[in-house]
């Protein structure tokens, strides 16, 4: 069901409703108004009416109608009666009902008299010689209460279709930002993520336009980001595969075997190459598009740097490269009490050790350092290291120029990416210690 629609039939069923209560209220005043006015009636005849018989004795001459046209019915509804104190009638009417006597009666009662409602007042005279009642039939208070109201509901009766009508183009009208908004964003292209303009809008909107700015802010950061991954990842496999291409046809042209081993090594060499950039790719692609980090637990340390060690192992070996950890107090325990995903602080930090073991001169240390509030990576800065070319490290596909070793330069933005998924922050520095030798620290550490 539509929101105009829903608007609609709630205005058209409260509209009626609030009307109707607003008549019963005022159906209750009314009728509590009119009850003063002919109460306080009452009271005044009872007491002119013994005002005039205070003087008298004996029988009062009943008084006479006046035969007036029309005047008959509201003489009706009024009666009188005076009576003695041994309850002999004085002043009977002979044309109304018969007002009952009551012993010690004082003030208002409501009775029954012939079927119909009467309101009485009785008032006894000052001496206490006589009774004096006057009462009036409740049916003329109603009339009256109804001949108001009457006179009040048909205008509003006549007025509430026009009332319906205007509600439904306030409906209507009120609800054209919408149908606006609307046909704007179905007129944009695909690729129009322009943001929506806020000083016109309504401000119940407000809200829910800014988080749709909000949105189309993220996703045109994804869509660059995916855009500038596509375009890195074509110009990054586009020499490994004329570098694939040109030993593939190196070996099928070899004409002695040990030519076509040399060509069979470059060729698993380049593969292996293809292999580990493709997955990095994907690694990164993964991580691109993770925005937040699903249950994040408590980070088992010595486990992945049992791992993340046995992975860079052999590249270690092969380049005669010296590994070693080194804790706070010298204690395992003694490491920073981050929470994340396992998996993900793995690859980190085994990106961060391969790309140390990867480009540190052979026959040098990598350690790796635990302290309370950070972890570094500490490596001897390889020869010709240009230590203001460091802050440019974590640029995808970077790599410094003059490196012998294989790689694809997305290690360091893998690591930067998962470090940005955990709140942490990842920086490279290049430092000198006291015998003039230039390290390289790969820090991680909370924002």
């Amino acid at each position: 069901m539509s929101l105009r629609r829903r608007l609609l039939i709630y205005l058209l069923i409260c509209a009626p409703l609030v009307w109707g209560l607003a008549l019963v209220w005022s159906a209750r005043s009314a009728r509590q108004e009119v009850n003063e006015m002919f109460d306080t009636e009452l009271v005044r005849l009872a007491r002119q009416v013994q005002a005039v018989t205070a003087p008298l004795s004996g029988n009062v001459a009943t008084p006479q109608r006046d035969a007036v046209p029309g005047g008959a019915a509201d003489l009706d509804d009024l009666a009188i009666a005076i009576w003695d104190r041994e309850g002999k009638p004085l002043l009977p009417d002979e044309d109304g009902p018969r007002l009952p006597r009551r012993e010690g009666a004082l003030g208002f009662v409501d009775v029954e008299l012939g079927g119909e409602a009467w309101r009485l007042y009785y008032t006894p005279s000052p001496d206490g010689d006589r009774l004096i009642a006057v009462g009036q039939m409740v049916h003329e208070r109603d009339e009256l209460v109804w001949s108001f109201l009457g006179a009040q509901a048909l205008p509003w009766l006549l007025v509430l279709p026009l009332l319906l009508g205007g509600l439904a183009w306030g409906v209507r009208a009120a609800l054209s930002p919408l149908e606006a908004l609307a046909g704007e964003l179905k007129r944009r292209d695909a690729d129009d993520l322009r943001t929506v303009s806020l000083e016109r809008a309504p401000s119940e909107l407000q809200p829910m336009l800014a988080a749709m700015n909000g949105l189309f802010a993220r996703i045109g950061e994804t869509l660059t980001r995916e855009r500038q991954f596509t375009a890195d990842a074509a110009h990054e496999l586009r020499t490994p595969i004329s570098v694939l291409t040109a030993q593939w046809a190196v070996y099928r042209g070899a004409p002695e075997r040990p030519e076509r081993e040399r060509a069979a090594r470059a060729l698993d060499a380049g593969l292996a190459r293809m292999a580990r950039l493709v997955e990095q790719l994907l690694g990164l692609s993964r991580l691109d598009a993770t925005q937040r980090l699903k249950a994040p637990t408590p980070i088992d340390w010595p486990a992945l740097v049992e791992q993340a060690m046995s992975d860079v192992l052999p590249l270690a070996e092969r380049r005669c490269i010296e590994l070693g950890c080194e804790w706070a107090d010298g204690e395992d325990g003694a490491a920073p009490a981050w929470r994340g995903d396992p998996d993900l602080m793995g690859l980190l930090l085994r990106n961060l050790l391969d790309n140390a073991v990867r480009y540190a001169p052979e026959g040098s240390g990598v350690t790796l350092r635990f302290g309370r509030h950070r972890v570094a990576v500490e490596n001897t800065a390889p020869a010709g290291l240009d230590t203001t070319q460091v802050a440019t490290w974590g640029e995808r596909f970077h790599r410094p120029d003059g490196q012998s070793e294989s790689g694809s330069g997305l290690g360091v933005s893998i690591a930067q990416r998962i470090a940005e998924l955990h709140g942490l922050a990842l920086s490279h520095r290049a430092d000198a210690d006291t015998v003039g030798v230039v390290r390289v620290i790969a820090e991680l550490s909370a924002r």
